[in-house]
């Protein structure tokens, strides 16, 4: 008799129904890209507050305006920026017009006051306030305190 080398069909069959059982339980984790896409780009914008914040409060500070406890404006080259306690407004003449460039985010609240909060989340139309950014303005002898949400929210 003749000896034949190769698969069989039962055993073609076996691997590629372990193959997709892999590849059913594997993609979802592989596929979760958009949420940490969404969740890096909070914490882009965080960052982006963070800088923009500091650098209002060492104009605000060459300026004098450090400790004023009403909003004030702090005006340089690129426009005027709302500031209390030398550090942006939780508005959009504040720490909106610090970060200059925010049409791919949608806003929501914001005051002039001590302590006032704004929120800012994708402008896609399909807003979720848990996946959002939110800016609280500086407090007497406190910086603003900025939080994104965790990927879990996006």
């Amino acid at each position: 008799m003749k000896r034949q080398g190769g698969f069989t069909l039962i055993e073609l069959v076996v691997v590629i129904v372990i193959l997709g059982i892999l590849a059913v339980t594997a993609a979802p984790r592989f596929l979760n890209l958009q949420s940490d896409a969404r969740a890096s780009s909070l914490d882009g914008l965080k960052g982006a507050m963070q800088g923009a914040s500091g650098i209002v409060f060492g104009k605000a500070a060459i300026q004098g305006l450090e400790r004023s406890n009403s909003a004030t404006i702090v005006s340089s080259a690129e426009g005027n920026i709302e500031t209390i306690f030398g550090y942006p407004t939780a508005t959009e003449e504040g720490i909106d017009a610090a970060l200059q460039d925010t049409g791919d985010w949608q806003v929501s609240g914001g005051a002039s006051t001590e302590g006032a909060i704004i929120q800012y989340t994708f402008a896609d139309g399909n807003a979720n306030w848990n996946c959002a950014v939110t800016y609280q303005a500086a407090t007497s002898g406190a910086a603003p305190v900025i939080t994104s949400a965790d990927a879990d929210d996006c």
